[in-house]
């Protein structure tokens, strides 16, 4: 009798959890597009316009990486940059989610860790409808595989695993200090310039080849583009490395943000 209370009360306690993240998203992504012609479609624009200006300066230079063809090199920084601008977006807007709805957590008991997750989860839809659909059909076409179309689920999975992650992290740090946003930009120009976004891994020296891979975002780019460009199966060992570097920072992000949110109330 006594579990099937607690059964109860944690499937009611979901429940409203789902409820209110649903809320939190639709609110999130009605803000963000009112008024906008294009709505979740900027996503995509984005990327597409950043392509074609990295492959009008680097695509001759290049297009030896990629089988000579300046085709192929535009869908790798095409890649590149949704993964990148993926991550921008959603950890950007998770910074602030804490902070922003200070008031409210004042006048409502709520959980703390639904604001960062609907920023993360309202990227993720604008992904699904505005950036996937075009990947999907790119990986198909390359491949013919319909295997390699539903592989790029894990170094989607392992770029949400780590965004979520940081959101935890740096929507808790932003509470304690407020000047977090302007050195966040800097890390995340940082990642962007080491991450293989619009230049081949392969002309990395390979003195410097060890600290690059220190960035999470590589594994899940190469993983990401072998699946989309080589025509080859997933590669096991690129998909594993990017899924691990994305559940290991959000176990990280998870417990400092479980640790340190105690402390909100007393700062908000």
């Amino acid at each position: 009798m006594i579990l099937s209370l607690k059964d109860n009360l944690n499937w009611l306690r979901a429940r409203r959890y789902w409820e209110l993240l649903h809320v939190l998203v639709s609110r999130n992504l009605k803000v963000r597009y009112r008024g906008s012609f294009l709505g979740v479609y900027w996503s995509l624009l984005n990327p597409l316009i950043m392509t074609g200006l990295y492959t009008a300066i680097f695509g001759a230079t290049f297009a030896t990486y990629y089988g000579n063809s300046i085709l192929n090199y535009m869908l790798a920084a095409f890649t590149g940059l949704v993964v990148i601008n993926f991550f921008s977006a959603s950890t950007m807007q998770a910074l602030i989610s804490v902070v922003t709805n200070g008031s409210l957590l004042n006048k409502i008991r709520l959980p703390v860790s639904i604001f960062p997750i609907s920023m993360i989860a309202a990227n993720v839809f604008q992904f699904a409808i505005g950036v996937f659909p075009l990947v999907a059909v790119m990986t198909f076409i390359n491949s013919k595989s319909l295997i390699n179309v539903l592989a790029l689920m894990f170094p989607i999975l392992a770029l949400i695993l780590v965004c979520t992650g940081v959101g935890f992290l740096v929507s808790a740090l932003y509470v304690f200090f407020r000047d977090l946003p302007y050195f966040y930009e800097l890390v995340v120009f940082v990642l962007w310039i080491s991450s293989p976004v619009f230049y081949p891994a392969a002309i990395v020296p390979k003195i410097i080849q060890p600290f690059l891979g220190l960035n999470p975002l590589s594994p899940i780019i190469e993983s990401l583009r072998q699946i989309t460009l080589s025509g080859l199966p997933p590669d096991l060992g690129l998909v594993w490395s990017a899924l691990l570097s994305g559940i290991i920072i959000l176990l990280f992000g998870w417990t400092c943000f479980q640790l340190w949110r105690h402390q909100f109330m007393d700062l908000l």
